[in-house]
């Protein structure tokens, strides 16, 4: 068997690995291993091993990694998610299908301090949820609102799937950012504009509510403002290079540990559940780190990443198209992984064969950011796609009285949204590199 061959075979083993429920990085780190011994010899293995985990993780930039989760985990059990809900309900739940709308902009204010999207649907959902079926909303409308909210969790900055990226590419993670704000407000208004025209066609949906005072518009911004603080200290310092995102992120995690304690929401209990969520969580990526290193490291040795680059640039259809086809390949990845392995696992492959195609006439940093960001577009979409949809079965697990395949039919509209903002991206990069040129 040729070595190309025990490449396949090694990606063909993960896949069956996963689909037999084999935790992800097991089901990368033992094909990557077999193979490896199998190519290289039980000495070069042993040694290749010996550094493994040393050569990942002595990595300082991936500090940042635990330090955003440990903000996001602080914001979450703070009580910071029901200040943003009442703020956006406060300036537009008047309208009709406004608390649908407030909802939206509670997830991608909620995103701006906590970079995950299973995070943000799962706590935006047991504040907005109940709010929204009291005021006798829709249960398809409701739910299906809340699983794609939660996507902006990763677009909006900071997003734990784009610091990877950044990692894994040797990128700006503060250009990555930038990059990033735009595609999002895009997709927040996108949204929005969705819920505005789902309630006109069907009014039943969404019934309107009373327009709050100003006391009371003024009483839910004294509530959100820590927030508010936060997010510009972080980030406005990251811009203008005060510190660095390893730095902000460690500024940020104190701001919001901060915030919560002034209102009063956090106790040792909640304080050791944070510890605990973030070790958790950031041991599971960095996991997913150690077993798509093993497998990327066989990998290598088969040439596979070189053959398909290589065969890549010397297709003979043009450069967009090539991209076009990652495009469909990442939505189908979407649904049967979660973004960050799927964005760790596939990167040192596809990325150097991106890197070679002509596209726009980009140079190569702009080529990376808008990539990066085209690609976590369209793991966004994954997350709510039929028919698995990770954001989809966790808002479904906190509404069991609506069934999930009304879920799914809510998301429909949504998702045209999505596939439109991909266009738009794909076709006019400048969206997502404007800030970048401006503010550098």
């Amino acid at each position: 068997m040729s070595s190309l061959q025990i490449g396949a075979t090694l990606f063909a083993a993960m896949l069956l690995l996963m689909s037999l429920r084999v935790p992800l990085s097991a089901s990368m780190f033992i094909p990557g291993a077999v193979g490896y011994w199998w190519m290289a010899g039980e000495s070069s293995l042993l040694n290749y091993l010996k550094g493994l985990a040393f050569a990942r993780f002595s990595v300082y930039d991936l500090s940042v990694i635990p330090l955003f989760i440990l903000m996001g985990q602080f914001a979450t059990q703070g009580g910071l998610s029901r200040a943003l809900f009442r703020f956006s309900n406060a300036l537009v739940g008047h309208f009709r299908g406004g608390m649908a709308m407030a909802s939206i902009y509670a997830c991608a204010a909620f995103g701006a301090v906590c970079g995950s999207s299973v995070a943000t649907a799962a706590t935006l959902s047991q504040v907005a949820l109940p709010e929204m079926r009291r005021h006798h909303y829709s249960g398809r409308l409701a739910t299906a609102t809340l699983a794609v909210g939660g996507t902006l969790g990763i677009l909006i900055p900071p997003s734990v799937p784009l610091v990877v990226y950044a990692i894994l590419t040797e990128q700006n993670i503060a250009k990555l950012f930038l990059a990033a704000f735009v595609p999002g407000i895009i997709a927040t208004l996108g949204y929005c504009l969705v819920i505005w025209l789902t309630v006109r066609l069907r009014p039943d949906l969404a019934p309107s509510q009373p327009r709050q005072s100003t006391a009371e518009r003024f009483k839910s911004f004294i509530e959100v403002w820590p927030v508010a603080a936060v997010f510009t200290i972080v980030f406005g310092g990251i811009y203008t290079g005060i510190f660095t995102p390893t730095e902000g992120a460690a500024v940020g995690a104190a701001g919001t540990f901060f915030a919560a304690l002034l209102r009063n929401e956090l106790n040792w209990t909640t304080f050791a559940r944070c510890l605990f969520g973030t070790a958790e969580t950031a041991g599971m990526i960095f996991l997913i780190f150690l077993g798509a290193d093993m497998l990327n490291g066989a990998l290598a040795l088969s040439q596979l990443p070189t053959h398909l680059s290589d065969w890549v640039t010397s297709l003979e259809w043009s450069p967009l198209a090539i991209v076009a086809g990652i495009i469909v390949l990442y939505i189908v990845l979407g649904f049967f992984m979660d973004e960050l392995s799927a964005v760790i696992l596939t990167i040192p492959v596809i990325f150097p064969a991106v890197m070679g195609l002509d596209l726009w006439g980009l140079g190569y940093s702009d080529k990376a950011i808008w990539f990066g960001i085209l690609m976590l577009m369209v793991m966004q979409i994954g997350l709510v796609h039929p028919p698995v949809g990770l954001n989809i079965y966790i808002i479904n697990s906190l509404a069991r009285d609506v069934p999930i395949l009304e879920t799914f039919k809510g998301v429909l509209p949504f998702l045209a949204s999505d596939f439109l903002r991909v266009i738009l991206l794909f076709f006019f990069p400048a969206i997502s590199l404007w800030l970048v040129h401006v503010i550098n």
